[in-house]
């Protein structure tokens, strides 16, 4: 990839920029007349020629331009592109439309995939904190009824995970108290990871094996944390608007789509893996995400967090003939004010 030399890269962003804003197969005039690429016509030919043979671009049909290939964008995602910085405007207004937002981090999460798809006209996805990355706040027993509790725990982020357990013994609402003030002791701000280990940890300690306090508010805990903390979920909104993009038009690719979203397994399944490296604003191209159901569309993804922890992901999905100079700022600037805002919920 690094043998194209600076003519080449010049067509190719010409060809990639074009078919973006247009949707169509991109000809050797088109060029030469609105990219000032400053050779013949034939030149630009020979050019598209040799870059479909390297695997750049695609010609869909004999007598039309050329389209860029997954291999082709990459390129330009990687080594061409510029930026479009957002202006100050855009900004306020992205700001603006976090205004007023009440401090519930389930309400904030889905305020921000409703920006990314309002502004960037696409799907925005959040992909909600896994608990067991969160620090742990509090833990609460209600006594529901004989033998039903309710356990509620509580994270730093403010998520909040309930459990009904049902309990051999029928134990007093004043007796599960002293049990919630001595785990939120023992427990206080450790990694919700780490919590079930500590438990475990306390449950072998000889004190504690003699101490009927203490056991049965382990085991109850302990019963807790034998569920699935690893779940998450994902807000999508503005799947409609993915259905403007004139890739999708074709009914049994709407339909793939469309599936692929009611299943939000699959995207919970792309966007973890995008979880798993945390650095600044990824992009994921069709067959990248190795899920054959998602293979046309893109994601273009940037975690967030609560201080320094990591909380999930969240982007924009769409065509793979995105807006990417424009849309990669959006999320980026949204992804920080995200974490900026969830700062505030949670505090003591």
């Amino acid at each position: 990839m690094s043998d194209l030399s600076k003519r080449d890269q010049h067509v190719l962003e010409a060809v990639v920029t074009d078919y973006i804003h247009t949707g169509e197969p991109v000809g050797s005039r088109t060029i030469s007349k609105r990219y000032g690429v400053n050779v013949s016509s034939a030149t630009i030919r020979n050019v598209m020629a040799d870059l479909e043979e390297m695997g750049f671009l695609h010609q869909p049909h004999t007598s039309a331009g050329r389209i860029p290939t997954e291999r082709g964008l990459r390129f330009y995602l990687d080594s061409i592109m510029q930026f479009k910085a957002l202006e100050e405007r855009e900004r306020e207004m992205i700001r603006e439309a976090f205004r007023n937002e009440l401090p519930d981090v389930k309400e904030l999460l889905r305020r921000t995939s409703r920006v990314l798809s309002r502004f960037c006209r696409q799907a925005g996805v959040v992909l909600w904190p896994k608990l067991t990355l969160t620090l742990f706040k509090r833990i609460e027993f209600i006594r529901l009824r004989a033998h039903q509790i309710m356990v509620l725990l509580v994270s730093k982020t403010g998520l909040v995970h309930h459990t009904l357990v049902e309990w051999e013994e029928d134990i007093g609402q004043e007796e599960l108290d002293k049990y919630s003030r001595y785990l939120n002791d023992l427990l206080e701000d450790m990694p919700l990871g780490e919590v079930k280990q500590r438990v475990l940890e306390e449950m072998r300690d000889e004190k504690v094996l003699f101490d009927q306090l203490y056991s049965r508010a382990l085991k109850i805990t302990d019963r807790v944390f034998q569920q699935d903390l690893e779940s998450s979920d994902v807000y999508i909104e503005g799947r409609t608007n993915l259905l403007n993009n004139p890739e999708f038009a074709d009914v049994d690719r709407m339909r793939r789509i469309l599936d692929a979203f009611e299943d939000k397994s699959r995207i919970i399944r792309l966007l973890d893996r995008t979880l798993r490296n945390s650095t600044g604003v990824q992009i994921i191209l069709g067959t990248e995400n190795d899920l054959q159901e998602l293979n046309e569309i893109s994601l273009i993804s940037s975690p967030y967090r609560r201080g320094d922890t990591l909380l999930g992901v969240m982007g924009v999905i769409g065509p793979l003939r995105m807006d990417y100079s424009r849309i990669i700022p959006v999320v980026e600037f949204t992804a920080d004010l995200l974490s900026r805002l969830l700062e505030e919920p949670g505090e003591d």
